[in-house]
């Protein structure tokens, strides 16, 4: 009896095909829930409240002691009460692994960034609590919880341009080490002699004798005193800048000039001892002159100004010396000469005896100008230049002897006048000769019978017309010339009220004068 062959498996093309495509159905499925656990896996279910689940997603790890011990499986919102009011809290759903069960009941929890993209997990910190955490329980909120700082929110806190800066910082530091790892290997390798020998140089300037922390803070005095000439400053080392570009191109000179360097630093060494009394002074100096010199931003303008003007003065100044220089030589001759000696005497002697008269003379002087007076009228008597000569206005302008109340009538009884809207320049009378009229003050003081000032002889123009007064204006043909005045005249009030006057000094008395003379020394009579 024959027996028939037992069919293989792979014998059938359907069936194979069949389990295969069974196995990567149950493959796929695997791999797509694996972040949620695997099928008929039993866990260790546990929740927690957390200040925020910003970023917290499901499929999250958790993780115990670095080590994935589960996932989270759910979040949702709640509110609990905290210090008196509710407070929006995340509750975490977690599916734990069952070999860290139980947890202790005070375990923590914190949620952490797993990378810079923004990817979070789940950290649990056991507890060292005796009573177990059962599957199902909730760790609470703990009092000290408090939102974590996102990388978002700490990189927000830059502006644009901060944030642009700091990603073209990274980019040139990661370009400046990309292919240069034997260097930095060999800068690693060399830093450890560099410490050793920088291990003395620290200790000694960590050393309290070296006052290092007063050196950074003169450091500081001195760059805040720079602050205000920094331009100066700059200027200054670019013309450090060219003098060191002369220097290097005469090395030969300046190898000269190092090779003379010892020789002048032992005579600083032996001078600057001695120098050291003048350094103090100077110290003591500079510390008095530092108002002036806080002063001088303010008043150097000033000071410019005036030097620019006073430039070319000075610069005229030196003729003006060289002037003076002959002067003071032209002097001394005239010291020298014997007449000199004489000529003093006979000044001494015509001081002496013009004296009483100066005595006399100077009070009225001094209170309402004399000269001024005397001068003035020397210049109007002469006339102008006649043949042979000159010759005094009064004589030229002598009185007629027709009109009445001329000039020279004594006594008269109002000023000398003339018609209304005449030339008084050309009026004359029936027989021809000139008529006059007084354009001055009449009858003006000096100073008064109390000794006051009243200047009024030296006084200009006319204050006070007498117009419609006692002798009103009588216009031709009424006007005569024997028995009528026109009474137009401008004439001055016969005395202007107040001290006043061009002349006057503004001494107010003789009195005043004589207590001033007093005080000099001078004997004045009662």
């Amino acid at each position: 009896m024959s027996r028939r062959p037992t069919a293989s498996i792979v014998a059938s093309p359907v069936l194979v095909g069949a389990v295969t495509v069974l196995v990567t159905i149950v493959a796929v499925f695997l791999a797509y829930n694996a972040n949620a656990g695997l099928p008929f896996v039993p866990t260790y279910d546990v929740r927690a409240q957390i200040p925020s689940g910003a970023n917290l997603i499901v499929g999250n790890e958790v993780r115990v002691g670095g080590f994935r011990v589960g996932l989270v499986d759910e979040i949702e919102p709640a509110r609990v009460m905290r210090d008196g009011e509710l407070r929006s809290v995340a509750v975490v759903s977690m599916k734990l692994d069952q070999v860290v069960e139980p947890l202790p009941a005070d375990t923590t929890i914190d949620v952490r960034p797993r990378s810079v993209l923004g990817l979070k997990y789940v950290e649990l910190t056991r507890g060292s609590g005796s009573r177990p955490l059962t599957a199902g329980a909730t760790i609470p909120l703990r009092e000290d919880d408090s939102r974590p700082i996102e990388i978002d929110d700490f990189l927000g806190t830059f502006d644009g341009d901060t944030r642009d800066a700091a990603r073209a910082s990274t980019e040139g530091f990661g370009n400046t080490f990309a292919g240069r790892g034997q260097s930095i290997n060999i800068a690693i390798a060399e830093l450890r002699p560099f410490f050793t020998h920088l291990e003395p140089v620290m200790r000694n300037l960590s050393d309290p004798g070296t006052e290092l922390d007063e050196f950074f803070r003169q450091i500081g005095n001195v760059s805040r005193q720079v602050v205000p000439v920094a331009a100066v400053q700059a200027q200054l080392f670019t013309n450090m800048a060219d003098t060191f570009e002369a220097f290097s191109r005469s090395p030969r000179a300046l190898q000269a000039t190092i090779e003379k360097a010892p020789a002048a630093l032992e005579s600083g060494i032996r001078s600057f001892p001695v120098q050291r009394p003048f350094l103090a002074d100077f110290a003591r100096l500079s510390r008095k002159l530092r108002p002036a010199a806080q002063e001088l931003p303010r008043s150097l303008p000033a000071i410019v100004d005036a030097f620019r003007v006073g430039r070319p003065i000075v610069r005229r100044s030196v003729e003006l010396n060289e002037d003076t220089e002959d002067v003071f030589a032209e002097l001394e001759d005239l010291a020298a000469m014997p007449t000199t000696q004489l000529a003093l005497d006979d000044l001494d002697e015509l001081v002496t005896v013009t004296r009483p008269l100066l005595e006399y003379v100077a009070p009225y002087q001094t209170v309402c100008n004399y000269t001024n007076y005397f001068f003035y009228g020397i210049g109007n008597v002469f006339a102008k230049g006649v043949p042979g000569g000159t010759a005094f206005n009064s004589l030229l302008n002598s009185a007629n002897r027709t009109q009445d109340n001329r000039p020279s009538d004594f006594p008269a009884d109002r000023p000398a006048d003339v018609p209304v809207e005449v030339d008084s320049q050309e009026v004359t009378d029936p027989t021809g000769e000139p008529l006059t009229k007084l354009l001055a003050q009449p009858y003006g003081p000096a100073i008064d019978a109390a000794g006051s000032a009243d200047c009024e002889t030296g006084q200009w123009g006319y204050l006070e017309r007498l117009g419609e007064g006692r002798y009103g204006p009588v216009a031709e043909p009424e006007f005569d010339t024997t028995t009528n005045s026109g009474g137009s005249s401008p004439v001055v009030a016969t005395n202007t009220p107040g001290l006043a006057g061009p002349t006057f000094t503004g001494v107010p008395s003789l009195g005043a004068v004589d207590e001033q003379l007093r005080q000099l020394g001078f004997e004045v009579p009662e």
